[in-house]
């Protein structure tokens, strides 16, 4: 509430639904919560491709950290000019070469005279992120760090398998959708598109006749369908869902994988639930597609989907040096917190 496509529109109302919100997970966890970790999704949320490159430093040609990080900052600062009123959340490097030739893995420890990096970054309008923070921070809570939503979902939402083989996790908001693309482990691109579920909804009011509260339990498929036509009910919600996965499919054509992410699509959000949208996505993208799910927990309790991008950011709130993930402070531990949140893991 107090939100549209992901940025404040009304700050009180935030916080107020802030407050409530730290009100019902304290009673819950029986501790007063004083720091948080904010997820932040929306159309404000995009990409950028850089490229960075250093003559390594030490006399014996052996890259080392300082080297690879150093190519890093001359990537960021290549694309400093190109996002201004942006904050840089996540840089992720792509790929390395040594003397023009291109590493298959890391370069640390590897010979060579010069290191260039490709790599990606995403950004987002930082006067959203600080609107945000304001907002949660004059709750009294501290904001330790800031992730793009679709990467905390994806870290619990997608399996190594799909991550290695490359895979696209879609997830259908009320007003966005948001995709990450993986490959060999790593996010290639991040996207988000100013159209959502609520637009089906719109467009079954208005073809339909009938109030959008009528029009939202049809889209679920819990409405009387009586008095309509079921086959134009189905025009409706899959001529929106074509134009989705239309947007999805350009993008994919834009990063050349198009047809080409053997694990397909994933896809979750709210307008995962409606009918027909596994057939149409696969249809559309020339992929294999299927419904997300998060697999129950030990006492079978825990099953909710929509809580993916949440249970992301426990994982990486709670992540150490140990494993690294693809996901630049994204890694696993052997926390006990961490250690229930792994039923999670697909």
């Amino acid at each position: 509430r107090g939100m549209r496509h992901g940025f404040i529109i009304n700050e009180s109302t935030v916080v107020k639904s802030v407050r409530a919100a730290v009100a019902q997970a304290e009673k819950a966890a029986g501790i007063a919560v004083k720091q948080a970790y904010l997820s932040i999704g929306g159309i404000g949320l995009d990409e950028i491709r850089s490229y960075g490159e250093v003559i390594t430093s030490r006399a014996d040609s052996e890259i080392s950290q300082v080297d690879i990080d150093k190519a890093m900052a001359d990537s960021e600062e290549r694309i400093q000019e190109k996002v201004p009123n942006r904050k840089i959340l996540h840089a992720i490097p792509l790929s390395y070469t040594i003397d023009n030739e291109k590493v298959l893995g890391r370069p640390h420890g590897m010979k060579g005279t010069k290191l260039e990096v490709e790599s990606l970054f995403i950004t987002c309008f930082e006067q959203h992120i600080n609107d945000l923070m304001s907002a949660i921070e004059s709750t009294g809570i501290v904001v330790d760090d800031v992730m793009a939503s679709p990467l905390a979902g994806s870290l619990v939402m997608l399996g190594k398998a799909q991550k290695r083989a490359g895979c696209v996790l879609a997830n259908i908001g009320a007003e966005t959708v948001s995709i990450v693309v993986f490959e060999n482990y790593t996010p290639i691109s991040l996207k988000v598109f100013p159209v959502g579920s609520t637009d089906i909804t719109n467009d079954i009011a208005l073809g339909l006749k009938v109030p959008l509260e009528e029009a939202e339990k049809l889209k679920r498929g819990h409405g009387t369908s009586a008095a309509y036509s079921k086959r134009k009910l189905d025009e409706i919600v899959s001529a929106r869902l074509s134009d989705i996965f239309e947007l999805i499919d350009a993008h994919l054509k834009k990063i050349k994988r198009d047809g080409l992410l053997p694990a397909g699509i994933i896809i979750t959000g709210g307008g995962s639930g409606i009918a027909t949208i596994e057939d149409l996505a696969r249809a559309s993208l020339r992929l294999p597609s299927r419904i997300a799910t998060l697999d129950p927990g030990q006492n079978g309790k825990v099953r909710d989907a929509s809580w993916a991008v949440a249970y992301g950011l426990c994982v990486w709130g709670c992540s150490g040096p140990e494993e690294d993930t693809g996901i630049p402070g994204v890694r696993a531990t052997g926390h006990s917190l961490l250690n229930w949140l792994k039923q999670f893991l697909p």
